[in-house]
């Protein structure tokens, strides 16, 4: 009896540390059997973690695992034959990294991290031949990862062919989104990337960047000072993702360059 309380107390742990993350469905699945989640945790490697500019895997390198990130933040990127870096995904706590390498067996992109980052490793093949074992992981591994890839593609879509304005707008809404997805305040966060990196992924100057932040701030939409974040019109930002202008609130915000 004593052994299965203690059982109980450590998978209420295990799901209490992991309720954030992506991985979540997949590696505690509801309807699992306590040996079951043993033999998933058995295969998820809690790596050690990554400095700000470290690569997890670098573009054209071998696929062997997905990752999920726990703590901190990463940065998919591309670069051009001339060192020239282009950001393509932002990856926050509790998403995952790597499934666009499964296709081809190696890695479109390179993985860097944005500050100190801890990283949950799930060694690919490990992880099919388990899903041979437990009736339903299969469907659930190819559920989540179908929601994480369209993720991606919609933020992509939506950036596209959208005024400078609008795309600030649309990435702090859904930064705003995917925190509170995890538990997080909606309105009041801290950007992980520097205002240069978000230039580069949204492809504008970096002087653009600032005056815009600069312009949300003098408008009223956000407070900015460095990389804190604090949305005061949320509800004007979204109007604006979706073509509309919002209210001007003069003189309530103020930003500062990170």
């Amino acid at each position: 009896m004593a052994e299965k309380k203690a059982n109980a107390v450590q998978l209420r742990q295990i799901r209490e540390a992991c309720r954030t993350c992506s991985l979540s469905d997949l590696c505690l699945p509801v309807a699992l059997e306590s040996p079951d989640v043993d033999a998933l945790d058995n295969i998820v490697q809690r790596r050690r973690p990554l400095s700000r500019g470290d690569v997890l895997y670098r573009a054209g390198g071998r696929f062997n695992a997905i990752y999920a990130v726990r703590t901190g933040a990463l940065k998919s990127m591309s670069v051009s034959e001339d060192g020239e870096e282009q950001i393509t995904a932002f990856h926050l706590p509790g998403e995952l990294v790597g499934l666009d390498a499964i296709s081809f067996g190696t890695h479109p992109s390179t993985a860097c991290a944005l500050e100190t980052t801890s990283i949950c490793e799930i060694p690919f093949g490990e992880l099919e031949d388990l899903a041979e074992e437990i009736p339903g992981l299969q469907r659930q591994l190819l559920r989540i990862m179908s929601k994480e890839i369209f993720s991606e593609q919609e933020m992509l879509h939506a950036l596209a062919r959208r005024t400078a304005e609008q795309r600030l707008a649309i990435l702090l809404i859904s930064l705003s989104d995917r925190f509170s997805r995890r538990g997080l305040s909606a309105t009041r966060f801290r950007l992980p990337m520097s205002r240069h990196e978000l230039s580069n992924y949204l492809g504008l100057a970096p002087e653009t960047m600032s005056r815009l932040f600069r312009r949300f701030a003098e408008n009223g939409w956000i407070t900015a000072a460095g990389k804190e974040i604090v949305l005061e019109d949320p509800q004007g930002l979204r109007a604006m993702t979706n073509g509309g202008s919002a209210p001007v609130h003069r003189g309530i915000g103020r930003a500062s360059d990170a």
